[in-house]
């Protein structure tokens, strides 16, 4: 009743765009479910017809009832988790000092200028040379694999944030000089506002650099979560278990990617 006394205040021409406007969206959502279905449908179907062996490349079916055998033998929430932790506080741990080093580095140029280049060594480094040095002084837990998560993570979150810092509108940060405004001021009131759509954007790439990072540092050194399972089921030939934990992590990281845009409406409704 609410909706309907709602939609009579619009004119019929905005009632037709919101009309269209669902009827895409339902458009959208309908094309990705049924790409998805036939994908899968075709995998089973030259599986199972022997046109490409199963033990190669697996089969729904085949995922399904591995993935069901896990949960069966109460291993499969014990994985994920740990796996999930792992992600969610490296994510957390490089946003946020990404975040803090890049609003230092905007704050002084001096900082900036003598830092700028080890930090663009340290992107352009292969973290996973440093997996050895990170064994040695970590050792074999998962304070090891929740380095290498923030490792991965943190340049990215500080390069991304330090640019949007960077690019503000210099005649709006003279304008707030001009009208006696502080350095904080103008960070608080101008600077970290305007960042806002490059700190979503940031979100989004970490999201899928925190996945990286811990499945990158489970297959260096772990005894516990998905990237395990990868890394043992590829060692005893057991490709079914390789392509579950694969699968899982699929829907892992769809699922922290939707939360993170979740968030990004909140912020721009917050900001509106």
């Amino acid at each position: 009743m609410k909706h309907a006394k709602q939609r009579k205040q619009f004119s019929p021409e905005h009632d037709l765009y919101l009309r269209k406007r669902q009827y895409h969206r339902i458009l959208v959502w309908s094309l990705r479910i049924g790409l998805l279905a036939l994908l899968l449908g075709l995998w089973e179907l030259v599986t199972a017809a022997g046109w490409v062996d199963p033990f190669i490349m697996s089969s729904p079916s085949r995922i399904a009832m591995t993935i069901a055998s896990l949960y069966a033998d109460g291993s499969l929430f014990y994985h994920i988790g740990v796996t999930l932790w792992e992600t969610l506080a490296g994510f957390a741990i490089a946003v946020i000092l990404g975040y803090g080093i890049a609003l230092a580095l905007w704050w002084s140029d001096l900082l900036r200028e003598t830092l700028e280049p080890y930090i663009v060594v340290l992107n352009a480094l292969p973290k996973i040379a440093l997996g050895p040095l990170i064994i040695v002084w970590f050792g074999t837990g998962s304070r090891a694999i929740l380095f290498m998560t923030v490792l991965v993570g943190i340049i990215v979150a500080i390069m991304h944030m330090l640019s949007a810092f960077i690019a503000t509108d210099k005649n709006k940060q003279l304008l707030l000089r001009s009208m006696g405004a502080s350095k904080v001021q103008i960070l608080t009131k101008l600077v970290i506002p305007s960042s806002l759509p490059a700190f979503i954007s940031m979100l989004k790439v970490n999201v899928g650099m925190a996945w990286i990072g811990s499945i990158m540092g489970e297959y260096i050194v772990s005894k516990a979560g998905l990237g395990y399972l990868i890394v043992y089921g590829g060692q005893v030939f057991k490709l079914d278990l390789v392509m579950s934990a694969t699968a899982i992590l699929c829907l892992l990281a769809a699922g922290m990617y939707f939360l993170v845009v979740l968030l990004e409406k909140i912020l721009v409704k917050n900001a509106d």
